[in-house]
Parts: structure tokens; C-alpha cells; sequence
């Protein structure tokens, strides 16, 4: 439990995704996002709402530590569309989290995993990779780095 505590706060975030988040030749874009994250639950849930004002969406993810199998449940969804996306689950290890599920993009099924590093340190980082051939490689697509608001 308590694996989130590290986010709680405020954060600029500087945001980095593939053009094409299914292909590995297509070019990186940069663009600054502001996330406010919050802890319930003892530290047992995490929430944190996203926002990418030069994209003109944001976004919100709810995580849920399940006491029984000691495992993340991470939950997105987009204020573009309002519909919650499949859970990817995963635990830490070290300061270090990973996270898979299913899922689809454009209409291909994808297999998403997500990592968080740099947790014990002032500036984490998250990054989203998909793997179309069910998890045998992997598209590192989306990187944010957080750094602290004053």
C-alpha cells in the first residue's frame, strides 16, 4: 500500500508521445501538462486529475490497491471521450512500478504497460509502451517527467 504516497501534490509534468503510438519510425511532440493528485484510503487509492492545455483535453487516473492480491489497479480515462479505459495491474519493486493490461488503439488489440521510476527521487517519471504481439516487444509511445510546483 501506500506506493502512490510519492505523487501526492502538485506537478508540471513535460509530456513526450510518439506522432503514431503504434509506429517505432514516427517522431516525438513535447507538450506541458499540470496534474493534481490526491490519496484516499489510508494510501490504498490514489487520484489524480490531468490537464494539457495545449492539446485542449486532460484526463484523470484512479488507482486501487487490492489488500488480498497486494496488486494496482490503474484506471484511466479522457475528458475527450468520458468512457474508462481497461485497468492495467502491477505492483512495485524497488521503487519502481509496473503495470499491464489489454487493451485497443485505432482499432488493433495492444497490450499496455505502464512504468513508474524514479519514485524515491524529486523528479518521477511514467512511461507507456504498447506491444502489438502480445507482449513480445514493446513501443515505448508516451513519457511524462514530473517535477514538483513550488
Amino acid at each position: 500500500m501506500n506506493d502512490f504516497d510519492f505523487l501526492v501534490g502538485s506537478w508540471n509534468v513535460t509530456n513526450r508521445w510518439r506522432t503514431d503510438f503504434l509506429d517505432p519510425s514516427s517522431e516525438w511532440e513535447e507538450f506541458p501538462a499540470v496534474s493534481h493528485i490526491s490519496r484516499h484510503f489510508d494510501g490504498g487509492a490514489s487520484f489524480d486529475e490531468i490537464d494539457f492545455p495545449t492539446k485542449g483535453f486532460g484526463g484523470l487516473t484512479l488507482r486501487l490497491f487490492d489488500r488480498q492480491r497486494e496488486e494496482w489497479s490503474l484506471y484511466w480515462s479522457s475528458r475527450r471521450t468520458g468512457v474508462l479505459f481497461p485497468p492495467v495491474v502491477g505492483r512495485f519493486a524497488d521503487g519502481t512500478g509496473v503495470f499491464e493490461g489489454e487493451d485497443t488503439h485505432d482499432g488493433k488489440a495492444v497490450r499496455v504497460r505502464f512504468v513508474w521510476s524514479g519514485t524515491r527521487t524529486d523528479s518521477p517519471r511514467w512511461e507507456q509502451f504498447f506491444s502489438v504481439d502480445g507482449g513480445e516487444s514493446w513501443l515505448r509511445n508516451w513519457t511524462m517527467d514530473l517535477e514538483r510546483r513550488p
